[in-house]
């Protein structure tokens, strides 16, 4: 099944998940820590949080998350480089997050973060895709992925099956998927500075 499709047949904490998972992997180009986002993770493996205290936990993350990243304010980037733009897209998702893990406004959420995240990758990622559009790689044409895109893309749909597959119980296995992604993608940001340096 696409990316497209599961997101499409996703129930709303599979859609929070998938949403929050996106946002998580590229919290390095926030200048947060790994814990930043794992109140938010809690909250989706329960079913007694109130959405009071999802937007809460909200606020918090957005406060915490408040500076620049490991790119700092960007400044110095060589042009073409997509640094900048990475840093906004993860912004923007994270600016973006609904007050409530439920209804329409969280399946937006999810599928514009599910876009942003590739994004991000496919202009970090030194390898260029040769062909298609994210909107293709979505519907499951990958043909000339590039790596970094490709493990991304992977990512993405396995969150959605474990969340339908397993409900709440999907969620720590989901994290899990999404430390082993933010891990990868420290590490480019990494590299990348190092050149910068």
């Amino acid at each position: 099944m696409s990316l497209v499709e599961l997101i499409g047949q996703a129930d709303e904490r599979g859609l929070a998940a998938s949403g929050l998972a996106c946002l998580d992997r590229c919290v390095p180009l926030l200048g947060g820590d790994d814990e930043v986002l794992r109140p938010l993770w809690a909250d989706l493996a329960t079913d007694t949080g109130s959405p009071e205290q999802w937007a809460g936990l909200l606020d918090q993350a957005r406060g915490k998350l408040g500076g620049g990243g490991e790119f700092g304010s960007v400044e110095g980037v060589p042009e073409g480089a997509g640094a900048d733009e990475a840093v906004s897209l993860a912004r923007r998702m994270l600016e973006a997050a609904p007050a409530a893990r439920s209804g329409a406004e969280v399946r937006a959420w999810a599928d514009a973060c599910s876009v942003a995240a590739l994004r991000i990758h496919q202009l970090l990622d030194p390898l260029k895709d040769t062909a298609g559009s994210l909107d293709a790689r979505r519907e499951g044409r990958t043909e000339g992925m590039s790596p970094l895109v490709a493990a991304e893309l992977r990512r993405q749909i396995t969150v959605l099956e474990l969340l339908a597959g397993h409900g709440p119980a999907g969620v720590r296995p989901a994290l899990e998927v999404s430390t082993e992604g933010r891990r990868v993608l420290r590490a480019v940001v990494s590299r990348r500075s190092r050149r910068r340096g």
